[in-house]
């Protein structure tokens, strides 16, 4: 069941509206503070409740999101929530993307596919458990470290307890779509990600073409660095409508 949650625009703030897609594992509710932000800053924000079982499904609650936007929407991903809005954002009311140490794939290819990429020395991939009813999960013990390790560690032991697991239909799906080949895109590469290696994030990011910034983060920034990703999505508002008056300067 889609629960989105919704700020109102100010009155006399100009007009767009955010679109956030959260990723694997987690729900939109790590997307409280960045959420609260932007809001203050006089946006619309809507946020995407899916449940990360197929890409299909996935893209269809994002949709109804983009449809009940009362404003061109700036669609922001997080993680495999890249996939989605690369497959969400050809919908012509969305302006922009914005990928959040996300996936970024292009025609045909999956996340799974992207995560085959080999890492640079140093850097690490997902700690996943072996698939269990077509379910992935991050092994428990190791979360806290591999997705939140600058979080404190009495909310990672919760979000370990709380994953949500990842549909294997939605990790092995190609997308149909690459809006990032006709929309402006933003990237917010996270240099201390042990999920999804940096190098690949700057890879994905170089292919889309996409505007690049880098923050000293793990894999959970949104819930480590609400402020910084919020001024990264106004920042990315402004830059994809031609001027820092879209809902509000930094």
């Amino acid at each position: 069941m889609t629960n989105p949650v919704s700020g109102t625009q100010a009155a006399g703030e100009p007009s767009l509206s955010i679109v956030l897609v959260h990723g694997a594992f987690v729900d939109g509710s790590g997307w409280q503070h960045v959420h609260s932000e932007l809001v203050g800053r006089g946006f619309e924000v809507l946020v995407a409740q899916h449940p990360t079982t197929s890409l299909e499904g996935d893209v269809a609650t994002t949709e109804r999101l983009i449809a009940s936007a009362h404003h061109p929407v700036l669609l922001v991903g997080h993680s495999y929530g890249g996939a989605v809005i690369t497959e969400a954002g050809v919908n012509p009311k969305v302006q922009a993307l914005a990928y959040i140490a996300a996936f970024v794939p292009d025609v045909g290819e999956s996340v799974a596919g992207l995560n085959e990429a080999p890492e640079e020395p140093g850097e690490a991939k997902a700690p996943l458990l072996p698939p269990q009813d077509g379910y992935l999960v991050v092994d428990p013990a190791r979360f806290p470290e591999a997705f939140a390790a600058d979080v404190d560690p009495a909310i990672t032991r919760f979000m370990s307890a709380a994953q949500l697991p990842w549909g294997l239909a939605a990790v092995i799906a190609p997308v149909t779509h690459a809006a990032w080949k006709t929309k402006p895109s933003f990237y917010l590469v996270a240099s201390a990600d042990r999920m999804v290696p940096p190098s690949a994030q700057r890879r994905m990011a170089k292919q889309a073409k996409a505007a690049i910034t880098e923050i000293d983060s793990s894999h959970a920034l949104m819930i480590s660095h609400p402020k910084e990703v919020a001024a990264f999505i106004v920042a990315a508002a402004a830059a994809s409508s031609g001027g820092l008056g879209q809902g509000g300067g930094q």
